[in-house]
């Protein structure tokens, strides 16, 4: 149970998401364009996690490193388990949005 958990919400091994912006990862953060336009990381793009289903165009190649964030890390973690379900295979959950701009 634990390992699942750990799993869902992206807790594990420390992640260098500078390196992975490096390698030119995504980033992508699934809150409402309100929340999106009130602030965000600089260069991601705004798919709302309940519109991912329909807007998983912008994210063609299913090998490019994608690395998800909120406001919390509730829905970015369940936008990486849906990614990972469609077949992207590098997928990051950095949660809060601010969390993850502290760390780039």
């Amino acid at each position: 149970m634990i390992t699942t958990l750990k799993k869902l919400f992206g807790i594990g091994p420390a992640v260098d998401y500078k390196i992975l912006l490096k390698q030119g990862a995504v980033i992508l953060d699934v809150r409402t364009p309100g929340e999106f336009a009130a602030g965000h990381v600089k260069g991601s793009i705004n798919i709302p996690v309940d519109q991912l289903a329909k807007s998983t165009t912008q994210l063609k190649n299913k090998n490019q490193i994608i690395i998800t964030c909120c406001a919390s890390g509730m829905r970015s973690a369940s936008a990486k388990s849906y990614l990972k379900n469609a077949g992207y295979q590098s997928v990051y959950n950095a949660g809060s949005w601010h969390n993850l701009n502290s760390k780039i």
